[in-house]
């Protein structure tokens, strides 16, 4: 092994559109950074955004964002929405934008996947604010939605790889969680 230096190597990761209400208007910017903090009731998610993100003063202003997901077909108004600035681009006129119950976290209906959130905490970092946000309601079409789980296969979703700066598809499944690592039982376990 080489040392390269401190070079995240987590890509790729989903490439999601944040939606926020900014100045009465919805506005959505395309945003690879998104984690998951739990798997527990109620679920937080968060979002890095670099300070000088026009949404960023909507988030704190609303208290509300969503987490859309875009299937490959949205790619390029996707990678648009993450070229452009909502200072002087109304990118909310690429979709057809709506609400659910919390009324200021725009979502798009072309996006197979929506998640609204409310603003749960804010870390402020030297130059990025990271949001944390609780996990309202999730809204799936119904053709990504198999046994009541979204089903990536059907979704398809974009996913961004910061070293090749390029967007990839998904793979095919190599093997199922909890259960290919049962092969190894009994051959590493200490008394």
């Amino acid at each position: 092994m080489k040392p390269i230096g401190a070079v995240n190597a987590l890509y790729p990761m989903p490439t999601t559109l944040v939606g926020a209400t900014v100045n009465a208007k919805p506005n959505f910017l395309a945003v690879a950074h998104v984690g998951i903090l739990n798997h527990g009731t109620p679920q937080y998610l968060s979002i890095g955004l670099h300070k000088s993100h026009y949404s960023n003063s909507g988030i704190h202003a609303n208290r509300t964002f969503s987490i859309c997901l875009p299937s490959e077909k949205l790619m390029v108004k996707t990678d648009y929405c993450g070229i452009m600035t909502g200072k002087k681009t109304d990118k909310a006129d690429l979709f057809d934008v709506f609400y659910g119950d919390l009324k200021t976290a725009p979502m798009i209906r072309q996006c197979p996947v929506n998640m609204e959130l409310k603003l749960h905490d804010v870390l402020d970092f030297n130059t990025h604010d990271i949001f944390v946000g609780e996990l309202v309601q999730t809204y799936a079409d119904q053709s990504v939605v198999v046994n009541g789980n979204i089903d990536i296969a059907s979704l398809k979703p974009l996913l961004f790889d910061m070293a090749s700066k390029q967007y990839w598809s998904l793979g095919q499944p190599v093997g199922k969680c909890w259960n290919v690592g049962k092969a190894l039982k009994g051959k590493y376990e200490t008394s």
